[in-house]
């Protein structure tokens, strides 16, 4: 009884993925639940398992392919038995040839449509005139934007004169539709340079390799945050002599009690919990032209990953201990080195805490996650000589930054929630005393 591999939902607003990698190869005996093949979405990885348990008789979408929700990855034996390992060998080599044979016409082929192709897409690209991009699909218009593309430079095939994904694909290839330079889009910001890439010349000293679908997103957001945001940094320094002699005092205690390390992070969630509740801007968002503000405080913690940045999201974090900080950090920490991070848990936040300096860095300027309107940037640590009273001392002194949206949050806003973070970690009884 054949049954099929299929992509399950993805999660809101994510409908494409990209096939990663495949853990089975055809023949393989597989067990119910067991992991078979790895996709990857603009937000998370993700694994898919064996429906049944069998032997993986085909693989419809190979690695690199994209599919969307509900698309046959490929068909489990239900039932069957895999053939003795020494014999895998043999059985592998055949359908290589196999395969082989069966792409060989297709190679042979495709000197012949690629000019087919371009002779179709040729007069497309002379058209002129406006697109309704109300009638592309999520998807479709996902396409054009991440390739620079002018639907109106495209010629349609779909009902109602709609354009499909297989024109934007085609129009892709032969590289006519990309938007002009004078072409501005909608909010008067200026479109890339127009027309394909010019040819890179090889070079056997470099490697190529495709951006993931994450790396993609990452991308995106951020050039978005820059380009819709009124972003602004402003800067303060942190004496942190008192949270680490409290830290030094009670971390053996802290970590035999609660089995979670006591660090710097539960401190500084507290303290802009405390901050974002006296200035309610830096908690808010625009939306359209109204200010949404939140009554509830998610935390995003920027985690780095080999796959690259995301931002776990700590719920409803007022509402936990020092210790329930620490210990839901350090899970989603291990969730995202994993990758095992659940769309779910990166969804929504209301405000941003990144800390550089786990890396060394002495000072940056935070990127806004939007439609979030502040990110708190943590840096290193570093002994500095510092006037107290009349005498000069040398005290661990930290950087903060607070990149902002000045659209919605002044600068008195901004300075104060700042300094409101340096006194509470400098005198961290402020916190217990909610003060």
């Amino acid at each position: 009884m054949a049954t099929e591999i299929k992509v399950p939902t993805l999660g809101e607003s994510v409908s494409e993925a990209t096939v990663a990698k495949w853990m089975k190869a055809p023949g393989d005996a597989v067990a119910a639940d067991e992991p078979l093949v790895e996709l990857e979405t603009d937000k998370v990885t993700l694994e898919v398992n064996a429906p049944a348990a069998g032997v993986l008789s085909e693989i419809s979408a190979k690695e690199g392919s994209e599919v969307e929700v509900g698309a046959v990855l490929g068909t489990i034996d239900e039932g069957a038995t895999a053939a003795p390992k020494k014999d895998e060998p043999k059985k592998e080599a055949a359908p290589a040839k196999e395969e082989a044979s069966k792409e060989e016409p297709k190679k042979a082929e495709a000197p012949k449509e690629a000019p087919k192709e371009t002779a179709k897409s040729a007069p497309a690209a002379q058209s002129s005139g406006s697109y309704d991009v109300k009638t592309m699909s999520p998807a479709v218009r996902k396409l054009v934007d991440e390739n620079n593309l002018d639907p109106a430079k495209i010629k349609p095939t779909g009902k109602d004169g709609r354009l499909v994904k297989e024109d934007v694909q085609k129009a892709i290839e032969a590289g006519t539709a990309k938007r002009s330079f004078s072409a501005a889009p909608a909010g008067g910001a200026t479109a890339a340079p127009s027309g394909p890439l010019p040819p890179r010349p090889e070079d056997e000293r470099e490697e190529r390799v495709k951006m993931t679908r994450l790396r993609q997103a990452i991308a995106r957001r951020l050039k978005e945050a820059q380009n819709t945001a009124a972003m602004l940094t402003t800067f303060n320094e942190v004496d942190m002599t008192n949270v680490m002699a409290l830290r030094n005092e009670y971390k053996e205690s802290f970590e035999k009690k609660h089995g979670v390390k006591l660090g710097f992070m539960s401190f500084f969630v507290k303290a802009c919990i405390a901050a974002l509740q006296e200035l309610p801007a830096v908690n808010a968002e625009i939306y359209g032209d109204e200010i949404i503000y939140k009554n509830y405080f998610d935390v995003g913690v920027a985690v780095g990953t080999p796959s690259g940045l995301v931002v776990p999201i700590l719920r409803d974090a007022d509402q936990l201990s020092f210790a329930g900080v620490e210990q839901g950090i350090n899970a989603l920490g291990v969730k995202a080195r994993d990758g095992k991070l659940s769309l779910a848990e990166m969804q929504g936040g209301t405000f941003t805490i990144s800390n550089g300096g786990v890396y060394g860095s002495l000072m940056s300027t935070p990127i806004l996650n939007p439609p979030q309107s502040g990110i708190l940037g943590m840096h290193k640590i570093q002994p500095r000589p510092m006037a107290i009273g009349n005498s000069v001392e040398i005290r661990p002194m930290m950087y903060l930054a607070l990149s902002y949206d000045h659209r919605i949050v002044d600068g008195r806003e901004a300075v104060t929630f700042l300094v409101k973070v340096k006194d509470a970690i400098e005198d961290p009884r402020r916190l217990l005393l909610d003060l």
